[in-house]
């Protein structure tokens, strides 16, 4: 049975424990097409799930999870495969931030 992935931020995390996944893969197209992409979305939109998917396809550091990709839609698409895991990739994340007053 596959799993309802209430709260998996890591996208590793959620193809490997085969969970229900909407593929939003062609983000990486857009990235790759466009100079800047500024992505804005309400809470709770997978904003966070989204930067973990580029981070997995572009990161040099994760060659051996190459294997993410393998049935998803980017897969489909030999010019966007030339970019995988070819570019150093800083991943931060701001969701855990407290609020702190002086």
């Amino acid at each position: 049975m596959k799993l309802i992935p209430t709260g998996i931020e890591n996208f590793k995390e959620m193809i490997d424990k085969n969970a229900y996944y909407v593929d939003k893969t062609n983000l990486i197209i857009d990235v790759l097409n466009e100079q800047v992409v500024f992505c804005t979305r309400p809470r709770r939109f997978s904003k966070t799930l989204n930067m973990s998917m580029l981070y997995y396809f572009f990161s040099i550091k994760e060659k051996e999870n190459a294997y993410l990709f393998d049935y998803l839609n980017i897969s489909k698409n030999k010019n966007a495969l030339k970019d995988q895991n070819k570019y150093p990739t800083i991943f931060i994340s701001l969701k855990d931030m407290t609020k702190k007053f002086l």
